[in-house]
């Protein structure tokens, strides 16, 4: 069974210190859908545009966090495989990313979990400013496992 929203937020927020420290705050979430941002204050590189590292902490989370809304965590645990994530422009304010995985395509990656002890599942994200320019784009692949 999923996590109810509030338990989710809490472990998407809180759980792991580094993601903690960033700031990153889980704006929405539900079974299929999560939006997240993180803030540019404290998460500043050199020339004071948001630092690479916290790009891609933001980029990597919506995984995690559907993850906890969307599949029975006590059957199963997420992993990342591999991602890819293309800057476009310097990010210059908080950022937000928004993820969704329709309810045929959860039902599809927690029944291949089942049966075969894991599923593959893809994410193509854009990272946006607070004027919704995209600054950057990923391409995550995730695996739902059965514990």
């Amino acid at each position: 069974m999923p996590l109810p929203a509030e338990m989710a937020r809490a472990f998407t927020e809180e759980k792991i210190d580094f993601v903690r420290r960033s700031g990153l705050k889980a704006e929405e979430l539900q079974p299929g859908f999560v939006r997240l941002r993180i803030p540019l204050a404290g998460n500043q590189n050199h020339i004071g545009t948001l630092y690479a590292g916290a790009l891609f902490t933001l980029a990597e989370i919506p995984g995690g966090a559907l993850f906890l809304t969307s599949f029975d965590v006590q059957r199963f645990y997420p992993l990342i495989k591999e991602m890819n994530l293309r800057f476009r422009r310097p990010a210059t304010s908080d950022i937000s990313v928004e993820a969704r995985l329709d309810a045929a395509e959860i039902e599809r990656i927690q029944s291949e979990a089942e049966r075969a002890g894991k599923a593959d599942y893809r994410l193509e994200l854009q990272l946006l400013d607070t004027a919704g320019e995209v600054v950057a784009e990923t391409s995550a692949l995730y695996q739902l496992r059965k514990h």
